[in-house]
Formats: C-alpha cells, sequence, structure tokens
C-alpha cells in the first residue's frame, strides 16, 4: 500500500535538483523500500523505518546474500513441518471440496490452536493465526522456515544478509498464501459458497512452493545487480534517525491517512521480530485482526498531532543541514498549502523551498473493486542554499 515503484522516475528527477552524488539518501520512512531498489545500484542508501520489516526488505536490494544459495531451505524445513503436520487432527485439513458449514467448522478448528500450549521453539504463527490469514498448515511451514533461518544464522552459516534475504521470501510466501486482501487489517468470513470457494483456493495453496519459487530468481537477481555502496540498514523513529545523520538528501514519505499503516502489516513485523507479541483485546474479547499490543501509532496519522510531527521532521533535517524531498499527497491530513507554507516558514531563507506535482493511482491493495485511487502525489523540495 502507498509504494512509490511507480513515481521513481518523478522522485529522481526530484534527486537530480539537489547535489546528491557526494551525500547518502536517507529514505525516512521506507516501508517496502522502493527507494533502495530505485537508487541503491547507484547511490548510498540509508534505509530507515520505524517497523524492523522494512529494514528486512531493504536488505535484500542492498546487501549481497552470499551464502544463502548454499542450502535448500524447503528441503531443511520439510522434516520438522510434516512431523508437526501429522500432529495436526484430520478435521482441521480443507479438502478440495465441501459445504459452508463444515468450512466455518474447519476454520473454528484451526482458530482454536491460540488456546493451545505448545513446547516446541518455533509456533509463533502456529498457535496466534492458524485460521485467521493461514490455515494451521501453512503456519507450520512459516514457523518451520523461520526455525531453519535462525538455525543456520546462530550456527554462523549464513550472515545477515542471507538471513534477511530468506526472510524476505517468507513474507512473499505469506502474502500469496494469505487469504485477505493483500494486508493483514482483517481476515476474510466464508459468508457465502463464493467466498468460501476463495478462501479456500488460499488455504490450499502451498507455502513451500511459494517460497522457492520466489527463491531462486530473487537470489539470482540479488547477485547479479546489488551493489554495496556502504548502505546502512536502520530502524529507529524518525527524529532519533534525524539527529544521528550526516549531510545528506533526505526523503521522506511518512503516512498519509488517519488509519496507522501498522494495522496492515503487522504480521509481517511479527514474523521479523518473533517474538511471540501480547495480542490486543477489546471489551474483554481478543481483537480479530490478532494486532500487536505495542504496534507502532505514527503522529502523522493523528490530526491533533501531524503538523507537529511535520515541524519536528523539517527542524531535524534543518539542523542535519540536509536537503529535503518530501512527498505527500492531495488527500492527506493535512492540506498540501499548509504544509509547504510550514515547510517555507521553517527552513526560512537558508533553503529553497518548491514543489512539483504529478497525478498517479495509489494502491489500495484491494482483492475485489477498487484496487487504486487516482491522487495528486505533490513532491516539496528543500534545497540548503
Amino acid at each position: 500500500m502507498g509504494s512509490k515503484a511507480s513515481i521513481l522516475s518523478f522522485i529522481g528527477d526530484g534527486f537530480a535538483t539537489v547535489d546528491h552524488n557526494d551525500k547518502p539518501i536517507v529514505d525516512l520512512f521506507a516501508g517496502a523500500a522502493a527507494i533502495s531498489g530505485g537508487f541503491g545500484h547507484i547511490n548510498r542508501i540509508i534505509s530507515n523505518d520505524i517497523q524492523q520489516y522494512s529494514a528486512v526488505v531493504a536488505s535484500t536490494y542492498l546487501k549481497r546474500a552470499e551464502k544463502i544459495g548454499q542450502f535448500d531451505i524447503v528441503e531443511l524445513a520439510s522434516s520438522i513441518a510434516l512431523e508437526k503436520i501429522s500432529t495436526l487432527s484430520s478435521d482441521m485439513h480443507y479438502p478440495a471440496e465441501t459445504s459452508l458449514e463444515s468450512f466455518n467448522e474447519i476454520e473454528k478448528r484451526n482458530r482454536e490452536l491460540i488456546y493451545r500450549e505448545f513446547d516446541t521453539t518455533h509456533h509463533l504463527f502456529t498457535r496466534f493465526y492458524a485460521g485467521t490469514w493461514w490455515s494451521a498448515e501453512q503456519c507450520i511451514w512459516i514457523d518451520a522456515i523461520r526455525e531453519v533461518l535462525d538455525a543456520l544464522l546462530s550456527a554462523g552459516k549464513i550472515a545477515d544478509a542471507d538471513f534477511n534475504f530468506g526472510l524476505t521470501c517468507l513474507m512473499h510466501a505469506m502474502a500469496y498464501t494469505s487469504q485477505g486482501t493483500g494486508h493483514y487489517a482483517q481476515f476474510r468470513d466464508a459468508k457465502d459458497a463464493a467466498s468460501m470457494s476463495d478462501i479456500n483456493k488460499y488455504r490450499r495453496t502451498s507455502v513451500p512452493a511459494i517460497f522457492s519459487k520466489k527463491f531462486s530468481p530473487l537470489l539470482s537477481w540479488n547477485l547479479s545487480n546489488v551493489v554495496d555502496l556502504g548502505h546502512e540498514l536502520v530502524s529507529s523513529d524518525y527524529i532519533d534517525c534525524l539527529t544521528s545523520l550526516p549531510r545528506s538528501v533526505i526523503y521522506a514519505d511518512p503516512p498519509y491517512a488517519f488509519v496507522h499503516y501498522s494495522r496492515f502489516y503487522h504480521a509481517m513485523e511479527t514474523i521479523v521480530k518473533y517474538d511471540y507479541p501480547a495480542l490486543q483485546f477489546k471489551g474483554g474479547q481478543l481483537v480479530k485482526g490478532r494486532y500487536r499490543i505495542d504496534r507502532h501509532q505514527s503522529p502523522f496519522c493523528i490530526k491533533s498531532q501531524v503538523q507537529g510531527a511535520f515541524t519536528s521532521m523539517f527542524e531535524g533535517v534543518k539542523d542535519s543541514n540536509s536537503d529535503l524531498l518530501l512527498s505527500y499527497s492531495n488527500t492527506g491530513m493535512i492540506d498540501i498549502d499548509d504544509l509547504i507554507d510550514l515547510a517555507a516558514t521553517i527552513f526560512g531563507s537558508r533553503y529553497m523551498v518548491w514543489f512539483e506535482n504529478i497525478d498517479h493511482d495509489h494502491k489500495t491493495m484491494g482483492r475485489r473493486g477498487d484496487h487504486s485511487r487516482q491522487v495528486q502525489e505533490s513532491l516539496i523540495i528543500a534545497k540548503k542554499r
């Protein structure tokens, strides 16, 4: 959601207006790491996002995974996964054809795993997410692949870049086997025959098959294209990141809407942290989305805090003597003209401040209907004189 991959040339034109060749590009709210993918082969990148999954994705664009190709991750995970799958009762598996009532009973039995006690080290997804976006069997595979990656890293057989590469492939497999709509805000319920059929299609999709399908071509791309120019991966709050920067060109793409992005990507954060988080309850009931209780709440998504958040950002950029390229939308939490005026006021006479506009489709990740929305994207540029 909100990826800038489709407007990289527009952003590149913005970079060309500031003197960026001898300074790193800081992707302050990196998200899916489109800036790393678009410019990491020609510029030193400091990729930052408070959510740790972002650094994992950025690593695949910025760091060479030179050891993981020696191992068949799926083969190593198979014995773990198959043994655990064999312990599931037969009435927890999803047949190709069944009635709506029977299907929802299977869903219920899968979800009841959250109340089971486990004596294995890697059972987070099996316990927390069975019967939600994935089946119990799919969750077992997710846990097993994570267990293999952990073992290889702790034994020194792979490096951090390899580990992050493997996690990126696992997040891809999670996305393409999930029965949701491209994010993890809420999983779907089977309310009729049509929705049951569509959900069951994803329930029966193989996690290891999708993982393997992504692994080989992505590794080939990584080893053929990634040039480590001293890139850095950071997982900090934007204010903390700004206080530690050298003079840089800062690209900022903060959230635009009142909806917190962490609501959509909490499962990715959890597979990366793998920390068995406390889950959110409301009215004594487990929240359907199975959200982490500590999920990040951005001030850019809160009407009463958004102006203060931008003020802190502009002051941090100014204090580091950096240049700024700020992406924002005409559908944002603060009026674009007010934002431009705020930037001009804070940067003052030491900076030139102007903006460029482009129309583009903002991805909403809907599986049906509203896949994207036409928005006007503004690039506010503050260049130090």
